[in-house]
């Protein structure tokens, strides 16, 4: 995951997390990055310093966050814990899986996988109802 300083054209500042670069282009492209302020869909990476990370800085980051953001931090992964309890790993196999269930082809239930970003595509243009998971950057130590 990698944190990038972002502008929309009304000068708000604000700061969103990607999986990489490519990440943030493909989702700028389609609409889907905007300001949390105006909603502009206009938005820029602005220059920003690189960031090492270290554990006394994620401590500084963790302490940094205030009491919403510490909640609901708590509740987004809370949900995504429950999520993936009442669902089925598939793995790579999410959008066939997922393609399957939609069409009847397979009995319905709760899934959960990975999908590139073709394939999540493909799964909208057909209709199949789904939505990403949120991965923590700590989930990845």
């Amino acid at each position: 995951m990698i944190r990038f300083s972002l502008c929309c054209d009304n000068d708000h500042d604000f700061d969103g997390w990607f999986r990489d670069g490519d990440d943030f282009d493909k989702q700028k492209k389609r609409g889907l990055v905007s300001c949390p302020v105006c909603h502009s869909a206009k938005v820029e990476k602005a220059l920003m310093a690189p960031a090492v990370s270290t554990t006394r800085k994620q401590e500084k980051i963790a302490l940094a966050m205030g009491e919403a953001q510490r909640n609901a931090m708590a509740q987004l992964r809370e949900l995504s814990e429950k999520l993936r309890q009442n669902a089925d790993y598939v793995g790579d196999k999410f959008a066939d899986e997922a393609r399957k269930i939609h069409f009847g082809e397979a009995d319905a239930r709760g899934i959960y996988g990975e999908a590139t970003p073709e394939e999540a595509k493909a799964l909208a243009e057909d209709g199949v109802e789904f939505m990403p998971l949120p991965v923590f950057p700590d989930d990845h130590n």
